[in-house]
């Protein structure tokens, strides 16, 4: 945590320097492809017969972005990236980590609010594969989350929120929900087609240039 503290000042120290060479990062009321950064904070959770007992977890997301704006008159923007994110859930000593690759496609909405500060909510759809993770059960050790009879590395979402922007610092605040059934179990707890969705309550900062 520590290490994930001193990451973000240092983004916002490089995204201040940055900052001073013009306002804001990109303009609402002209045509522009726009570049990003995001570092944050993620929350996240498992639903589902095969989360029982288990609560909220902290983790890591980062990654660069790209958006373009669709419409020369309304100032809508497309905008996707590809994020490490860290999701699972945890209670004391038993947890489930996974690590996924994220790539969301998400419509943002610009609202001028000033000069200097625009305000975007978005939506759109989230596909991520799975790359690393544990299982941790107290007492019995650790094993590997993705594979036969366990999670699937395949996952599906949406995600919404809402991000500000101000001389091209960022700052988001959102969730996103699996529509996938990360669920691999033939059987748990007696139950047939077990089902486990992830959700996650995520908040980043970065520059847009």
């Amino acid at each position: 945590m520590k290490k994930f503290l001193m990451s973000i000042v240092a983004v916002l120290f490089a995204a201040n320097s940055f900052a001073q060479y013009s306002s804001g990062g990109f303009s609402l009321s002209e045509s522009t492809v726009y570049y990003g950064l995001r570092l944050g904070l993620n929350l996240s959770t498992l639903t589902g017969d095969v989360s029982d007992d288990l609560g909220m977890k902290p983790g890591l997301n980062v990654g660069p972005v790209i958006g373009v704006r669709l419409s020369d008159s309304t100032p809508v923007f497309l905008e996707s990236g590809v994020f490490f994110s860290m999701n699972g859930a945890k209670d004391g000593d038993n947890s489930v980590s996974l690590n996924y690759f994220r790539i969301p496609i998400l419509i943002k909405y610009g609202v001028q609010v000033s000069d200097d500060i625009a305000v975007l909510p978005f939506i759109g759809p989230t596909v991520a594969f799975g790359i690393g993770g544990d299982r941790k059960i107290a007492g019995a050790g650790s094993t590997s989350s993705f594979g036969s009879d366990k999670y699937s590395r395949f996952d599906a979402g949406i995600r919404f929120g809402c991000g500000a922007e101000w001389n091209k610092l960022y700052l988001e605040l959102g969730y996103e929900f699996g529509i996938t059934n990360i669920a691999d179990w033939k059987k748990v707890n007696g139950i047939d087609d077990a089902s486990a969705h992830n959700g996650n309550l995520f908040i980043n900062f970065g520059v847009n240039f």
